[in-house]
């Protein structure tokens, strides 16, 4: 278990749904579900509630939105086509007052508006000849956990944790990165889902003083034509509402917005607001 967070499948007489149980940022998340849809629900807020959840997540079909609404739960976003060319939606549930309300919603309003009023980019400058990007093998591991534990303070994840990263690698997670001058010093990664054709664009990192040149945009072009040519056609991303450069890259880079996730997990130092961007290739 990588601070606490399980990956558990439930199979019952009528239903079978793939949960994330996520103690660290205290959450449950139903990410796969076949079968009775009630009894799906019911089996997953009584996980929610063994484990002191404060926020629930179902990754719905749209045939299941009406159902759910009527439990109680909010639209919070969605994906294009999804599963198989069918649309995702992130429908949500709450347990706490503290953990619905976010204190930065406005501010997240106003940096989204910035960013929707910028053009799109078709090129893109090259980086210095100094800056040489590959496909990041299991060796990097090391490397890629000192990135992430110099950007990030606090993470959803263990990222600064080498054997956490190499194991990520091991079960199909693709990393590319930029070296300069024998160090690392940006990094992303695609998280991909072979049985329904999509990957999430996460675990994107630049040390500051190398953030001048757009490594990012590179980095999210290079691991589109991995996706691409491995017939991964739903590509989508969750970056924090705060970060003006992160969601600059992905609209530039063609990502369309669809909805924020409100205290959706702990990063740098503490719970925050995550947009989601989509971009297909069908």
């Amino acid at each position: 278990m990588e601070m606490g967070i399980i990956e558990k499948k439930i199979k019952k007489q009528r239903c079978t749904i793939q949960l994330t149980i996520d103690h660290f940022n205290k959450r449950v998340r139903v990410d796969d579900y076949l079968g009775h849809f009630q009894e799906c629900i019911v089996e997953c807020l009584k996980v929610a509630n063994e484990m002191a959840a404060e926020k629930i997540i179902f990754k719905a079909r749209k045939e299941n939105l009406q159902e759910l609404l009527s439990r109680g739960f909010l639209y919070e976003g969605s994906i294009d086509k999804f599963f198989l060319g069918s649309d995702c939606f992130f429908l949500v549930k709450y347990t706490r007052n503290e953990r619905r309300n976010s204190d930065e919603w406005d501010k997240e309003d106003r940096i989204l508006s910035d960013v929707l009023n910028l053009p799109s980019k078709v090129g893109r400058d090259e980086p210095p000849f100094a800056y040489q990007v590959r496909k990041a093998e299991l060796s990097d591991a090391q490397q890629l956990a000192k990135l992430y534990g110099k950007v990030f303070e606090v993470y959803p994840t263990p990222m600064d944790d080498p054997a956490y990263v190499k194991k990520c690698i091991e079960n199909g997670t693709v990393f590319y990165i930029y070296h300069h001058d024998g160090q690392l010093v940006s990094a992303a990664s695609a998280e991909i889902d072979a049985f329904y054709h999509n990957a999430e664009i996460t675990d994107c990192a630049t040390l500051p003083e190398h953030r001048q040149y757009g490594l990012m945009k590179h980095l999210i072009a290079e691991i589109e034509d991995y996706l691409i040519s491995h017939e991964i056609y739903c590509i989508y991303s969750i970056a924090r509402s705060l970060s003006f450069g992160m969601n600059a890259a992905l609209h530039q880079h063609g990502y369309s917005y669809r909805g924020r996730l409100a205290n959706n997990c702990y990063i740098f130092d503490k719970l925050e607001d995550m947009n989601l961007w989509v971009k297909n290739y069908t």
